[in-house]
């Protein structure tokens, strides 16, 4: 009996040393625009019509980093590839966007007034020289469950081209 009860004290401790060695998390701030965004994971069909022709790509939304983050993956394996993570800094949300344009624009969510819609402005970027093209804006103004439309803003030396991407999502 005596053998068994000091098992127990010593794998209480063990256990005690383990859970102090744990590296402490992070909050993430209560954020209604953060969990709007967490109802976009799952795979989803889209199209923008441009020129005007209608072109088709696949969008893939993800969580990760425990939670922490939102992986956007547009165009999965074509040269137009991208990917937004989405993520709380403190009580902003912000957005990274790995550009086909080699750049890697930041935004910051701001107020906004429809509860349907989360805008993004421009930040500041990494390899974004005067003169190159970048993305400047982002609104996803959600429809339903299971549908939301992208607008994304370029800049093209001063002047933003905008073009909405519908999306659908995949039921499985």
């Amino acid at each position: 009996m005596k053998k068994s009860a000091l098992l127990f004290v010593a794998a209480l401790a063990l256990c005690a040393v383990v859970a102090a060695q744990q590296p402490k998390m992070s909050a993430v701030a209560a954020n209604q625009q953060w969990d709007k965004i967490k109802t976009l994971v799952g795979d989803w069909e889209s199209y923008t019509t441009e020129n005007p022709q209608k072109t088709s790509t696949k969008v893939s939304i993800r969580m990760t980093g425990g939670g922490s983050a939102i992986m956007h993956w547009m165009g999965a394996g074509t040269p137009y590839e991208m990917i937004t993570m989405f993520h709380m800094d403190k009580s902003d949300l912000m957005a990274t966007h790995y550009c086909a344009a080699h750049n890697q624009p930041r935004f910051v969510a701001k107020p906004s007034t429809k509860p349907n819609e989360v805008a993004f402005d421009f930040k500041d970027g990494t390899n974004i020289h005067p003169g190159d093209g970048y993305m400047r804006q982002l609104v996803i103004t959600f429809v339903d469950s299971d549908h939301h439309d992208e607008t994304w803003g370029f800049d093209n030396n001063g002047k933003i081209q905008s073009d909405v991407f519908h999306l659908t999502r995949v039921k499985k």
